[in-house]
């Protein structure tokens, strides 16, 4: 087997379980929503902090759901993405659960980070809940995900000036609450 196919092979995988399960077959659509879900929690953690199983759940089922209308198997990760931060953004919303954040929980932050494992460490994950939810969205998109301000722009359906301006005033208010 040559080295060139074995870099390719778990989106080839995905490219195949994305065929059967499309086809109907009902293992390998139960092996693909197992393939994503730890990718699905990581991105619905921060948020949807309050209501990640929700998020998680019904992000889940909308893949399930959507699957059949997926032209392109090998674009499988990049249409759960959007998915997911769309549900995500939703259950967030719906449940409206939005704190202040408090200056002294964020003094020992610096940054978002995530750990060896990919995941935000509690004291992030913490901060990020604080924050309305479309701040969460567009820092986990951007500073997590790394997408540009056009990609994020595109996935939560809003013009790029918002997703700048947004992504200043969630960037401001984060730095400016960690470093009192």
């Amino acid at each position: 087997m040559d080295t060139q196919g074995d870099a390719a092979e778990p989106w080839e995988t995905a490219a195949e379980l994305v065929r059967a399960a499309q086809d109907g077959d009902a293992l390998a659509m139960d092996e693909l929503l197992t393939l994503v879900t730890p990718y699905v929690t990581r991105l619905c953690r921060p948020i949807a902090p309050h209501d990640m199983p929700d998020a998680v759940q019904e992000s889940l089922v909308a893949v399930f759901k959507g699957l059949r209308g997926l032209r392109d198997p090998l674009a499988f990760y990049g249409w759960v993405r959007t998915v997911t931060v769309r549900e995500a953004v939703r259950v967030a919303r719906r449940t409206a659960v939005e704190e202040p954040a408090d200056p002294s929980d964020l003094a020992r932050l610096g940054g978002l980070r995530t750990g060896t494992d990919g995941e935000l460490p509690a004291d992030v994950r913490d901060v990020l809940a604080r924050l309305p939810v479309r701040h969460r969205a567009v820092l986990v998109l951007r500073e997590l995900e790394g997408l540009d301000e056009a990609a994020v722009a595109e996935l939560l359906g809003v013009p790029t000036g918002t997703v700048k301006s947004r992504l200043h005033r969630a960037r401001s208010a984060f730095r400016k609450a960690w470093s009192r």
